[in-house]
């Protein structure tokens, strides 16, 4: 039974967009790593990347301070420079498009699948050009995109493939983790993601080239890091390779991701149960033809379940999106919408002069979509409220 909207007699709950889910496990490592005196890049950040390079299965993992800069250094790696073009989603987050203009070169936007809002080999090979250096594929909100049209796409014109798994740890496909596929992937470790170190990155490869030089230059460009020139046996010896960058992650920050990676898995099948939750209670409530519901994954898939992105159907409703997200937040209830696609923001439109209607269906995609809570936290009760509070607040035409 659906709860009117303004309803006076029902108390408001609060209910946030995200709940971070750590313990003393987390506490513990902290204290550990405060007690040994060595805070920034050491030991447990060494651990932390192997323990990454193990659990998902490739050859090297480095780890930095985020997804961002895990992404501006595999591109410099891999010799993106000026006057080169990366085809990317135009349904993704600022670090995809910004991390291609650091190095002055120019980020080609592609559209998205309609379901999935991952870029598929059609919306990506449209986007191909003679300047075209690298693809980069976003797998969002943790359901990995179908990577091996993109990648025969890619091997016919022999690009490197980058993977922004941010959302996607851990995800996988066909048995395969998101980040392993292409020739390197982003991971994030944000405080909203399944596995979160507050703020953090790895870059995972099979390719040593790119792993060596992100190491040196996540690090001022550096021969050694502290850990090497100041921990017993290290060498005060150090030589300028490049101009580099300070992205390393911190000890601190790696001892909370260690503890969170162990229960990686287990903090997926609480999302999971969460997004099954959702599909549930709306399929009980009176609004089910009213809102689409993000795609469950097929038995070859594993979604992180990183973000629950539902689709008003505005035109069979009497209200507007934004509309809807303040009475839900007037009901308690945090929200978000996920992305505002690049194309629709004054730099793109005014470097490049993209309008709406270039890429319309992430541009449709965007006008209905919002984020509801998920998150281990999240009882079956506060989702029976969330999608009982819509109840009250959807009312079709």
């Amino acid at each position: 039974m659906s709860i009117p909207d303004g309803a006076g007699s029902v108390p408001a709950r609060k209910i946030p967009f995200h709940r971070p889910s750590l313990g003393n496990a987390e506490r513990d490592a902290v204290l550990e790593v405060l007690e040994s005196r060595w805070l920034t890049t050491g030991q447990k950040t060494v651990d932390f990347e192997e323990a990454v390079r193990a659990r998902i299965g490739c050859g090297h993992a480095v780890a930095v301070n985020s997804a961002t800069a895990a992404l501006h250094l595999i591109l410099e790696a891999l010799g993106v420079r000026a006057g080169d073009e990366v085809v990317v989603p135009t349904y993704t987050f600022a670090s995809c498009g910004e991390t291609v203009r650091y190095l002055n070169a120019r980020p080609r936007l592609a559209d998205v699948d309609a379901v999935t809002f991952n870029a598929t080999a059609a919306t990506i090979e449209a986007q191909l050009r003679p300047e075209t250096k690298a693809i980069m594929v976003v797998h969002f909100a943790g359901l990995m995109a179908d990577m091996e049209p993109i990648l025969e796409l890619a091997r016919s014109r022999n690009l490197p493939v980058i993977e922004d798994a941010a959302h996607a740890l851990p995800s996988s496909r066909e048995g395969r983790q998101a980040g392993t596929v292409g020739t390197a992937g982003a991971l994030s470790f944000y405080a909203t993601k399944t596995v979160t170190t507050g703020e953090g990155g790895m870059i995972v490869t099979d390719t040593a080239q790119i792993a060596d030089r992100a190491r040196s230059m996540r690090l001022h460009g550096l021969t050694r890091d502290a850990w090497k020139r100041y921990s017993g046996g290290g060498s005060w010896y150090y030589e300028i390779e490049d101009v580099g960058f300070k992205y390393n992650l911190t000890d601190l920050a790696a001892a909370i991701g260690l503890v969170q990676l162990e229960r990686a898995e287990s903090t997926r099948l609480e999302r999971e149960r969460v997004a099954r939750r959702y599909e549930q209670a709306f399929a009980a409530s009176s609004i089910a033809d009213l809102v689409e519901l993000p795609l469950m994954p097929r038995p070859n898939e594993v979604h992180a379940w990183h973000l629950f992105p539902i689709r008003l159907r505005l035109d069979r409703i009497k209200i507007t999106r934004a509309e809807t997200i303040d009475r839900l937040a007037g009901a308690g209830i945090g929200t978000s919408v996920h992305f505002i696609p690049l194309h629709l923001h004054p730099y793109y439109r005014r470097m490049y002069g993209y309008a709406p209607d270039d890429l319309p269906v992430a541009n449709l995609q965007f006008e209905r979509e919002i984020s509801l809570p998920i998150y281990p936290d999240l009882t079956d009760g506060e989702v029976d409220y969330v999608v009982e509070r819509l109840e009250g607040i959807l009312r079709p035409l």
